[in-house]
């Protein structure tokens, strides 16, 4: 399995029915892209203060090296990217093999 991490800050125009939509989006991928077997989304509630900006978290699960190539160009991940860009004001992608 490979783990795919998103670490999320939002452009401040950004705002909540925007950013409620992209999450809609991500959490439908494990029923259209095969491969992907969960995704979890979350936002920073750490007592910790060291994020950085980066409010929101993607965390997806790849079955294997094969479900990140076919999620990596499927149109449904071409189309997300399409209304996330927008919304961006940075963003850290992070993937690790279990």
């Amino acid at each position: 399995m490979i783990r795919h991490i998103l670490l999320i800050k939002f452009l401040a125009t950004a705002d909540t029915a925007q950013i409620k939509h992209l999450q809609t989006l991500f959490e439908a991928m494990p029923q259209k892209v095969t491969g992907v077997l969960t995704v979890e989304w979350g936002v920073n509630n750490s007592p910790e203060y060291r994020n950085k900006g980066y409010t929101h978290s993607v965390l997806m699960t790849f079955a294997d090296e094969a479900g990140r190539q076919n999620y990596l160009p499927h149109p449904e991940h071409l189309a997300l990217k399409q209304v996330l860009r927008p919304l961006l004001d940075d963003i850290i992608v992070f993937d690790f093999q279990l």
